[in-house]
């Protein structure tokens, strides 16, 4: 069977790498529009509503403008953008969320794909609230260094003409220092905590690959836990999932001479995650490529789920 496409902010980041995973794929028809009606209302909405899926990469209120063309029961829409992401009428596509997660993509018709700091800091932590291991009330604190492909176009020019300067844009820059960054509804809303996290992201001079770092106290737990119970607790939480790749607690194998590689996981889906520490302080790394599975990899795994394809089906 072949399904057809659209994709609604083409020319963004991740609308570009949803058509580079897209267009090698038999069983998929691309709907292009035009570039002289890219802002044509009418034009969008009859490719909105000829598709069978259509993948919103636009700012929130054009991804809300967007929805409102919708006027047919079948199209689904998977929306990268943050509008809808904490939206009871939304499900959220992240596959490896819960055992019924998967169910609810494939019967929703509408999609919130999730941002690339909340997937890594969501995978890390659910498991341990699951598990009960920490309290709901737990306030988490966190930091994320990403690759500066996620800042959108204008981020990546910048670090594209500072590249002949040596001495520009060169060290890592942290932002959002009002601590209110847009990813911490959907971290609450996801994991399971009723507290936001004290969290802090940081570009990195480097094109992709982020890693979130959770720092854990012990004296946290509901019960005492030692880094490799943390392990086992998130490996049984995720076994079988392919693209989940709980490391083992051990330095020698899972960093580079003691140095963790942020780009690790770079032109893939997969997701690592891994446990540092001893019996008084711990940290739980996530890392993905967050062009892949923070953005347009999760979004066509998503896709996969909905229409009942094999999940790995054009990624990697």
């Amino acid at each position: 069977m072949t399904y057809k496409v659209f994709v609604d902010g083409q020319e963004g980041t991740t609308g570009l790498q949803i058509n580079e995973y897209l267009g090698k794929r038999a069983d998929i028809t691309l709907l292009k529009i035009d570039a002289d009606k890219r802002k044509d209302l009418a034009e969008r909405k009859r490719l909105i509503n000829e598709s069978d899926v259509t993948f919103l990469c636009l700012p929130d209120d054009a991804a809300k403008e967007s929805v409102s063309l919708v006027d047919n029961p079948n199209t689904c829409i998977i929306d990268a953008s943050t509008a809808h992401r904490i939206n009871p009428d939304w499900t959220f596509g992240l596959p490896e969320l819960a055992p019924d997660q998967r169910a609810k993509i494939r019967a929703s018709k509408r999609i919130a794909n999730p941002g690339c700091h909340a997937s890594a800091f969501i995978l890390a932590l659910k498991p341990l609230v699951a598990a009960g291991l920490l309290p709901v009330d737990t306030q988490i604190a966190a930091h994320s260094i990403t690759g500066y492909s996620g800042g959108g176009k204008k981020m990546i020019a910048d670090y594209e003409a500072a590249s002949a300067n040596p001495t520009e844009l060169k060290a890592p820059r942290p932002y959002a220092l009002g601590l209110a960054h847009k990813h911490l509804p959907e971290m609450c809303a996801y994991t399971g905590l009723t507290v936001e996290p004290i969290f802090q992201p940081i570009v990195g001079p480097f094109y992709k690959g982020l890693t979130v770092t959770a720092f854990l106290q012990p004296q946290q737990f509901t019960r005492p836990a030692t880094p490799a119970e943390v392990q086992k607790i998130i490996a049984d939480y995720y076994a079988g999932e392919a693209f989940i790749n709980v490391l083992p607690v051990d330095l020698e194998s899972t960093t580079e001479g003691g140095f963790y590689n942020v780009e690790a996981n770079n032109d893939s889906n997969r997701v690592d995650i891994a446990v540092f520490g001893n019996a008084q302080r711990m940290l739980l790394m996530a890392r993905l490529d967050n062009l892949g599975k923070g953005a347009s990899g999760a979004a066509v795994q998503a896709m996969n789920v909905h229409l009942g394809v094999e999940e790995s089906l054009g990624l990697v």
